[in-house]
């Protein structure tokens, strides 16, 4: 056996660890990111793709101070190690015979994602760390992570259609959870927005009411929390109890850290919950349906398995 071929048979089979590994990157960077909103480092590197003028790493610079320079850089360097994981994926895939559509596609969709990533990332910078691309920053690592899961899910399926394993209102309960789930990470980006942690002194904050934004965050997760408990009538499996004490558990971290006074550590501990309730969630929506492992014939062959 070759070297090349010998590469491609170790990828291949490394093909479901490296799904999970992307899922475990998507959902670590967005928590590295709030370390940088935390410790006030989104400016550590002024400029992109640069750190600073010149110089593509961090150097001694009279207005910026090295750890900040060091939080951002090192963001930015685990781009790079999402990149390069979810390139293996697409690797993986794309050698993975028979080739399979679906499992390529959201392959593509985790190195494409990273991309985006980096430009929007660079915008933030350029925008001087403006709320709103920092939200939008946020919500495209939530809905990589939930892709990841579907990636992951896709490996042990086959490519025949969907099918339903629950009650087809459980299905539609979903639906609503995951978008009341979608309004809820985006109305903690808001929080965060608003509040001590959004950046440096000089960063701008959204102008509403720290106390307003928490109590939407807060109604939201309790009608998040109401689905779920509409669904524990369709579905009590072990996927659905992980999903309730991730939420129950998020929940709680964000009580604390409300009646604390929103220390640093805890918002970046937060940004975890935040992935983890993503993972919890798309796992229950996969472990609803399966595929089989049938394909359709094309027409012609069709015809030939009726002779």
């Amino acid at each position: 056996m070759s070297g090349v071929s010998k590469l491609t048979a170790l990828l291949v089979s490394w093909q479901r660890a490296l799904a999970i590994a992307v899922v475990i990157a998507q959902a670590g960077i967005a928590v590295t990111g709030s370390i940088v909103r935390v410790t006030g480092s989104g400016l550590g590197c002024p400029t992109w793709p640069e750190c600073v003028e010149g110089s593509v790493v961090p150097v001694q610079h009279p207005e910026v101070a090295a750890l900040h320079q060091w939080v951002e850089f090192g963001n930015r360097t685990l781009t790079g190690v999402v990149g390069v994981i979810a390139g293996l994926c697409v690797l993986a895939a794309w050698f993975n015979l028979p080739r399979r559509k679906r499992v390529l596609v959201l392959s593509l969709i985790q190195l494409g994602g990273v991309a985006l990533q980096a430009v929007v990332g660079g915008i933030t910078v350029l925008t001087g760390l403006a709320w709103y691309t920092v939200s939008v920053h946020f919500m495209i690592s939530m809905v990589l992570v939930w892709l990841a899961v579907l990636l992951v899910s896709s490996l042990r399926e086959g490519d025949g259609p969907a099918r339903l394993l629950v009650p087809a209102p459980l299905m539609k309960l979903q639906v609503v959870m995951a978008g009341v789930l979608g309004a809820l990470l985006l109305a903690g980006t808001w929080v965060t927005a608003a509040g001590p942690h959004a950046g440096d002194a000089s960063t701008p904050r959204l102008g509403i009411e720290v106390e307003t934004l928490a109590q939407i965050h807060a109604d939201l997760l309790f009608l998040f929390l109401g689905l779920l408990i509409a669904v524990g009538f369709f579905t009590r499996t072990r996927t659905y109890w992980t999903l309730v004490g991730v939420v129950l558990a998020q929940g709680a971290l964000g009580m604390v850290q409300y009646w604390t006074g929103v220390p640093e550590v805890l918002v970046s501990i937060h940004v975890l919950g935040a992935g983890a309730v993503v993972v919890a969630t798309a796992s229950l929506w996969t472990s609803s349906r399966e595929r089989t492992h049938e394909v359709e014939l094309p027409a012609g062959d069709q015809e030939l398995s009726k002779a």
